[in-house]
């Protein structure tokens, strides 16, 4: 409704995880460099947690278009599955074609698979998003499937992304030893009121027409600094609030956005 308005070739505020509107904090950066290193080195299991809305699907879409071709990815997305699911799940993603049916065939499928690549010189990635709602049974599978390794090196490199309750849950005396098997961890925290103020930058200019060079719409320094009380950080916090707002500068007629703006906005997505 506001694109034309706006000069903007795509809604810049949208809360899907889209790689095109990746912004590299020094967490998100941070983050991106612990699973890039615990991937390349095949150190086997590691754990990225942030609080909801922080960005870590969008860091994870970010991290698999980064990856070389030697690197073959499975990416699920909702692991609200039987142990058999996930498994099946698994194995689809990564494109192998097999008849199993019970859990021991599926991990010998996985297992011949994991050794074909290795042998070709590739690695093998499973990112699990949402990983605090694994049951114990699964993330204990997750376990055993972390036990398929060479003498040399880990075959399967599993990223668990999740809220901080997954900490929580890998520290229940059932789960001590996957949580030992942890090699790699890293916990995003909230962007700074500078990074809050270089992200809405960065996300208006992705989704900028290229026809014009400069900004049509102006967020105040004061529209910055209530967008960051407001949203603690919190980049989907922050993506709702400024689409809001450029919604209610479209209807004011205004190309400036400024904290008054941003306070009613607030109060009508239930933030005050």
């Amino acid at each position: 409704m506001y694109k034309e308005f706006y000069h903007l070739k795509e809604n810049p505020f949208n809360i899907t995880a889209d790689p095109d509107f990746y912004f590299s904090s020094q967490q998100h950066k941070e983050a991106i460099t612990h699973l890039i290193y615990g991937i390349e080195q095949r150190k086997g299991i590691i754990a990225i947690t942030g609080e909801i809305g922080t960005g870590k699907t969008t860091l994870c879409r970010t991290v698999l278009s980064q990856l070389d071709e030697t690197v073959r990815t499975a990416l699920i997305l909702n692991p609200s599955f039987s142990d058999l699911q996930l498994l099946r799940l698994i194995l689809e993603d990564l494109g192998i074609e097999t008849n199993a049916r019970t859990k021991y065939e599926m991990v010998d499928a996985l297992n011949s698979f994991l050794l074909e690549e290795a042998s070709q010189g590739n690695n093998v990635v499973l990112i699990i998003d949402e990983a605090q709602n694994l049951k114990v049974n699964q993330l204990e599978q997750v376990r055993l499937l972390s036990n398929l390794e060479t003498e040399k090196e880990k075959l399967l490199q599993i990223v668990l992304v999740g809220q901080p309750e997954l900490v929580d849950k890998l520290k229940l005396n059932e789960l001590r030893q996957l949580n030992q098997r942890i090699a790699v961890r890293f916990h995003i925290g909230s962007l700074t009121r500078e990074e809050i103020k270089e992200y809405i930058r960065h996300r208006l200019k992705v989704a900028q027409d290229s026809e014009f060079t400069r900004y049509a719409v102006h967020f105040t320094e004061e529209a910055v600094e209530a967008i960051f009380n407001i949203s603690k950080g919190t980049p989907r916090m922050v993506n709702i609030l400024c689409d809001r707002a450029l919604l209610a500068g479209y209807a004011a007629e205004t190309f400036t956005i400024d904290e008054n703006i941003i306070h009613k906005c607030s109060r009508e997505v239930g933030q005050k």
